[in-house]
């Protein structure tokens, strides 16, 4: 009987055969040995997770907002807090992660609200640094829904900080950018009170 090869809608077999070809020559100049028990997987291992980590490069944040998209005459604000997401740095391809929060005050435009963590997975599943992901964000919700106004605030931890370099374990890095209405201090006062409520 054929064994037909797995591999999910992320990986492509080409893909991985050719990335992990590379990795093992990465564990043998590492001085590992590729060809032990331990490690005879790990170079498709590794390329599977790579495609699987990385696949936000293959989808279109843009259109998951339009997808649901709807006219609403709502004109107060809208927060998506606590999203969770994993990323990797693009200097160290080592994992940063935490929590994004939204909020947009809408024009006319409104769109489902499981959209927009999607929006966060599709741009943090891209090599990454951390004040690119925030903009990214930022600018796909403002461009496709044109609200009167959009914040978006990271925390993350960085492993790159945690395990190597200086090695700070408990360090948070925060970063925001906002647009139209938030750039009055009352309402992006508003928008931190209803995320970190006192």
């Amino acid at each position: 009987m054929q064994q037909v090869q797995s591999h999910t809608p992320y990986t492509n077999p080409l893909t991985t055969k050719e990335i992990a070809g590379h990795y093992k020559e990465i564990l043998a100049i590492l001085g590992e040995n590729p060809n032990r028990e331990g490690l005879l997987k790990t170079p498709e291992r590794v390329a599977k997770s790579l495609q699987y980590l990385l696949q936000g490069y293959e989808q279109e944040p843009e259109e998951i907002l339009r997808s649901a998209m709807f006219t609403e005459d709502y004109r107060q604000m809208v927060i998506v807090k606590d999203i969770d997401f994993y990323s990797l740095c693009e200097h160290h391809l080592l994992p940063f992660f935490g929590k994004v929060h939204i909020g947009y005050i809408p024009e006319k435009k409104i769109t489902g609200l499981s959209k927009i963590p999607r929006v966060v997975d599709i741009f943090a599943r891209r090599l990454q640094v951390q004040e690119r992901l925030t903009t990214q964000i930022k600018n796909c919700i403002q461009n496709t829904l044109e609200p009167m106004g959009v914040m978006v605030i990271i925390e993350a931890q960085h492993l790159c900080m945690q395990m190597r370099g200086v090695q700070k374990q408990h360090s948070i890095t925060t970063t925001s950018d906002f647009t139209g209405v938030f750039r009055a201090a009352k309402t992006r006062e508003e928008f931190m009170n209803l995320i970190h409520p006192k």
